[in-house]
């Protein structure tokens, strides 16, 4: 099978690409980029005329729900929704009904979303047994099964020693620990950041010190254990500080925000609309412009969607009642294009903080279109504009604080080991 992009602006970051070339695809790996193949004839031709190529975009955070919690979502849906979006490698997380903390859980995962056949799907580990944050997991077994690493995601540890064992065994196994930094005695079962919104509204607030003094305790963890180690959905300036601090140090730390946190704040939730109830909570506009600092200086290491579909019971009831999260997978990539129309970003800055550096933090072969690789690739009409709506969503969770907005930038095609699976004519 020999499949051809051609007259797209290709940004490939990896290879300091950001300009018109075609890219040559045979049984599923790059054949070429720019020059043709000597007697090439494709098999099949996507004309990428006025349009944007990128490798695949790799997603660090994804509840796909199951096994356990398929009135949210499946793998097939989520999958789905993912290959609309451009993303050809997602990593997901350990909270499903049961808990992924064997390798029969992860099996399992492999299964059906290889029978899917839309997205790579890659698992990251529970790091305690059940997440009940006391008993280790079996980390050892959990590698051999192909997990590319472990959290306790927001579950409480019991205490900070059964935190430090639980590094340990991570780092003799040379697993990345995906940390959810948050002391939760001081978030208190809160549900927005704890500020002026929060008082005026009479909601219960997290604190920034929730999550700070937990990512402050956590570095001189890691700076004593020497862990690799990577911070999940950073929602606060301050902790972004910390890491700057600890990466200048050369600690083994990586970081990520969500992309909604880099454009929405606390004062979104002024009707007490679940919709905008998230965990981490949106914060203020001081956070939102430090993680957008983060992101340009390479503090912050990558953006992720984050992304957590819900049925819409889940959101209709009063606000600190309802189930924190957004279905976000295919938002990511036109909020990421505008950060770039906000010169926030270079465009190839943008791309890499979306493909190749988060595919780095997964330890993955990902996001990048070098010869030999697999051929994972989307091409984006950047001119299309569209109303977010349940309709259009095709993630099963339509649960979005977006709904209503219009985006720019649409993927008309998605290309997924050398394979078209999605086609999108924007008619």
């Amino acid at each position: 099978m020999k499949l051809e992009i051609i007259n797209g602006h290709l940004v490939d970051p990896k290879n300091e690409i950001d300009q018109q070339a075609n890219i040559y695809i045979v049984d599923g790996k790059v054949a070429a980029v720019g020059k043709t193949p000597a007697d090439w004839k494709a098999d099949q031709t996507i004309d990428a005329t006025n349009k944007l190529v990128l490798p695949g975009l790799v997603e660090l955070s994804a509840s796909l729900r199951e096994p356990g919690h398929e009135h949210k979502a499946t793998i097939r849906s989520e999958t789905k929704a993912a290959a609309a979006a451009g993303i050809t490698s997602l990593a997901c997380l350990p909270t499903t009904d049961p808990v992924v903390d064997t390798p029969a859980q992860v099996e399992l995962i492999e299964q059906l979303s290889q029978s899917s056949g839309q997205c790579n799907v890659y698992v990251i580990g529970a790091l305690t047994t059940n997440l009940n944050g006391e008993n280790l997991s079996e980390m050892a077994a959990l590698k051999s099964a192909g997990c590319v690493g472990v959290s306790n995601v927001f579950q409480p540890m019991k205490s900070s020693l059964v935190l430090r064992r639980a590094m340990e065994y991570a780092s003799s196994q040379d697993l990345t620990v995906f940390s959810y930094p948050l002391v939760h005695a001081l978030a208190n079962n809160g549900c927005v950041h704890e500020g002026a919104t929060s008082s005026r509204l009479g909601l219960p607030g997290i604190p920034a010190a929730a999550e700070t003094a937990a990512v402050a305790f956590q570095i001189a963890l890691i700076e004593e254990l020497n862990v690799r180690t990577h911070f999940c959905r950073i929602s606060t300036h301050r902790s972004v500080g910390m890491i700057s601090r600890a990466r200048f140090d050369k600690l083994p730390i990586s970081a990520d925000t969500s992309i909604l946190h880099l454009y929405l704040t606390d004062q979104e939730i002024q009707g007490f609309d679940g919709l905008c109830h998230n965990q981490p909570p949106y914060r203020t506009l001081n956070d939102r412009e430090g993680l957008r600092k983060g992101i340009q200086d390479g503090t912050l290491s990558a953006i992720c969607a984050d992304h957590q579909p819900h049925e819409i019971e889940a959101k209709l009831a009063p606000f600190q009642s309802t189930e924190p999260g957004s279905s976000t997978l295919e938002t990511l990539l036109p909020l990421t294009l505008e950060l770039v129309k906000e010169d926030v970003l270079t465009l190839s800055d943008a791309i890499n903080l979306i493909t190749q550096k988060p595919a780095d933090i997964l330890g993955i072969s990902a996001g990048n279109l070098c010869v030999g690789s697999k051929a994972d690739a989307c091409v984006v009409d950047l001119t299309h504009s569209w109303i977010l709506n349940s309709e259009n969503i095709l993630s099963r969770g339509k649960n979005t604080p977006l709904l209503g907005d219009q985006l720019n930038g649409r993927v008309t095609h998605t290309v997924l080991n050398g394979k078209l699976i999605y086609e999108n004519t924007l008619q």
